[in-house]
């Protein structure tokens, strides 16, 4: 069962096509129904591709509590599952919802828990498990009490159909780590057999009950769909399967009591979600490397051909797998799993970065030199990391003169890329030259150490470039030094906001002094206005002169109530940031950047940012402002906070906005007062959207916000 709020789409077709490919392979079984009872919230892209892949039926489980109320007040817990864009129903999957809280026997076999655990007769004396909470617990069935046991049983399953609208009925029998013991399995397999034989000898009671599997049901349902006309007046149905309602949307955010809205889940461990999504990225690129490389040897005598790699391929991708379970890339494992998730993961991201090496020499290589296959170069990863729980580094070019590093680059996408790219040097005094030999212009500016007290210079240089690469092709340019035909990377100028006089310039930069309450960077297509006492964005100015209000804040909330899985706050989030913090602006020909360490409560502040605008005419990459945090929240001063940056905006969008679902997809959400903040908290796998308000009567609310949570320190609890 993999999370359906967190996963990228890939990531989840990577892992049900190899779970599936063993299961044919190892047993010959192909399975056409989905059971997903603990995943916190259900995603329709998840919906969407079972159905691709050939799953007819979902048994789900977790879904807010009034949503259920209400499908269950309408007979709706069986429905069928429609994408909202699909107009010829292609999409349709038929959905039994569980109706009660949890999915273990007290709240599957009716309404009353109480009398639903004294059928758990696992829970009975001698097999460890805990006794029934209600402290009635199950006795073994006999001749002598099993009218009235029988009577009991079926009196909760008569009250549990109800709440459905056929007369065929599922009752879930097992929990979390059961069925460990051939005693255990049997004390349950005997106990209920005797019901089973007692109902089953008595017509007067009209009811008929065996043990089934998930296909049997949905097999049985089907069945008596197709005979009985379960069809409502008024209703949207499907052609999939009649006598059910139709259904569109997702299941987020889920809260299963009060205001346990579990929201939290969306950013816990926010270091191994980035990882899950590195890892994902370069699978993806070694697939299709390793693809490159059949085909090219195919063609020509590769000597050096890896196949040896191809069953690290294979761990990847169920490396990759394992964490899509919806306690890895949720971040609500315990601290020993996910120190082995990380270590699965880092190891699998050494071993791809390892074969996109080889085949890199192999394809580039052989190009430049059929004859000699020992003339291939070495290819080195671009960020490095020398744990599975540290952030990467770039690797820094050290170019000596008269010498050229080569950097490939490779774009996995269908259509053409034109980017600005970057790389570290050791050195300010180099030039560009792409694969024709002809010169590329170039930028470098400072890089700068975060986290400290002071702004520091680290001593390297941040070298930018245009870079064009064609269609899931690699392309070559070389770093040179004393390379006289080209001109040397063009130095972007500084400029440093009162109170950092004691900062040196580093060489070989201009630097100026920052004025007035505000300062800029632009290219193009827009510009950006930052407050210079807090190094905030705070407006952004289209070309069209059109300006929109983006007030910038990073703030915090303070949850001792929060855990690995829910978010509550106690009250509103409190900005950290204060007058007197410091920025520094550099302005170049192909990058214009912002990088501010603000001024906070605590001598080492726990978040720097940058933002960046890229001047590349024509192009995506112009119509993009990057932003990127550095967040340290280690500490006992930040146990139980969540660190927020929040966008205040004059677009009226009537309180709608819109996130992805899985990056595949995206939805409409509405920001609704009936419920406490953390219910208006929503998954973001790829992007949020928010637009103004059409031109209607509708009243819209004047400005509105969006808020990230950026990383969290709350104490590992199960709920």
């Amino acid at each position: 069962m993999n999370d359906e709020a967190n996963s990228h789409y890939f990531a989840i077709i990577e892992q049900m096509a190899e779970g599936n490919m063993w299961l044919n392979d190892t047993i010959g079984f192909v399975p056409k129904n989905s059971w997903s009872i603990d995943p916190f919230g259900y995603s329709a892209t998840m919906a969407y591709l079972l159905r691709r892949m050939g799953f007819r039926n979902m048994l789900i489980q977790r879904t807010h509590y009034e949503v259920k109320k209400e499908l269950a007040l309408q007979k709706n817990l069986e429905y069928i599952w429609r994408q909202s864009w699909d107009v010829d129903e292609s999409t349709d999957i038929f959905v039994h919802m569980m109706p009660f809280y949890s999915y273990d026997v007290p709240h599957t076999c009716g309404p009353e828990p109480a009398i639903c655990c004294q059928f758990d007769f696992a829970r009975m004396h001698g097999f460890g498990y805990e006794y029934c909470p209600w402290r009635i617990n199950p006795v073994e069935t006999n001749q002598n009490n099993v009218q009235e046991r029988a009577s009991l049983l079926l009196d909760q399953y008569r009250k549990k159909s109800t709440l459905y609208r056929t007369s065929t009925l599922l009752v879930p029998l097992g929990d979390d780590f059961r069925y460990v013991s051939v005693d255990e399995a049997e004390a349950q397999f005997r106990n209920y057999q005797m019901l089973f034989d007692y109902i089953n000898s008595h017509p007067d009671l009209r009811t008929e009950v065996k043990f089934g599997t998930l296909e049997d049901y949905f097999s049985t349902l089907r069945k008596e769909a197709e005979r009985v006309n379960y069809s409502r007046s008024g209703e949207i149905g499907s052609g999939e399967l009649g006598g059910f309602p139709s259904l569109s949307g997702d299941f987020f955010t889920y809260a299963d009591r009060n205001q346990d809205y579990w929201s939290g889940y969306y950013v816990s461990r926010p270091f191994f979600k980035a990882v899950d999504r590195i890892l994902e990225q370069t699978l993806r690129a070694a697939e299709m490397m390793a693809a490159f490389v059949h085909g090219y040897c195919q063609k020509f005598q590769c000597s050096k051909l890896p196949i040896s790699f191809s069953h690290k391929l294979t761990a990847a991708r169920r490396n990759l797998a394992l964490f899509q379970h919806h306690d890895a890339v949720t971040g609500t494992a315990k601290d020993h799993v996910v120190q082995d998730y990380g270590i699965r993961m880092h190891t699998s991201l050494q071993d791809l970065q390892i074969f996109l090496s080889r085949a890199v020499e192999i394809l580039l290589g052989n190009i430049r030199d059929k004859r000699d296959p020992t003339t291939l170069s070495k290819f080195e990863p671009e960020q490095t990391r020398s744990k599975y729980d540290v952030q990467p580094v770039h690797r820094v070019l050290d170019i000596h003169e008269g010498h050229a590093h080569s950097v490939v680059l490779f774009n996995p996408l269908e259509q053409a890329r034109d980017e600005i790219v970057m790389v570290v040097t050791s050195i300010p005094d180099i030039s560009i030259i792409n694969s024709n030999g002809s010169c590329v212009p170039s930028q470098i500016s400072p890089e700068w150490q975060h986290f400290s007290k002071d702004v520091t210079f680290t001593g390297h240089h941040r070298l930018y470039w245009k870079a064009s690469v064609p269609p899931m092709g690699l392309e070559t340019y070389y770093v040179v030094r004393g390379f006289e035909g080209c001109g040397k990377a063009i130095p972007a100028e500084l400029k440093i906001s009162p109170g950092m006089e004691a900062i040196s310039c580093p060489s070989p930069y201009a630097c100026s002094k920052l004025e007035g309450d505000t300062v800029e960077i632009r290219n193009s297509h827009h510009t950006l206005v930052f407050d210079m006492s807090h190094g905030l964005l705070r407006k952004i100015i289209r070309k069209d002169g059109k300006e929109t209000v983006l007030g910038e804040d990073i703030a915090m909330y303070s949850s001792s109530g929060s855990g690995a899985y829910l978010f509550k706050p106690t009250g509103e989030a409190r900005p950290i940031t204060e007058k007197g913090g410091r920025l520094i602006i550099c302005e170049g020909t192909l990058v214009d950047e912002s990088y501010s360490i603000p001024k906070t409560t605590w001598a080492k502040t726990p978040v720097t940012h940058c933002t960046r605008v890229y001047k590349l005419e024509n192009s995506v990459h112009e119509l993009l402002i990057e932003k990127e945090y550095h967040v340290d929240i280690q500490g006992n001063d930040f146990n139980d906070r969540e660190l927020i940056v929040r966008y205040n905006t004059d677009i009226d969008n009537r309180r709608v906005f819109y996130s992805d679902l899985n990056g595949f997809q995206m939805s409409r959400r509405e920001t609704l007062d009936k419920i406490p903040l953390q219910g208006n908290y929503y998954p973001m796998s790829s992007l949020p959207s928010s637009r103004t308000c059409p031109a209607t009567g509708f009243q819209c609310i004047l400005g509105s916000h969006l808020e990230l949570q950026a990383s969290r320190m709350v104490g590992w609890r199960s709920c």
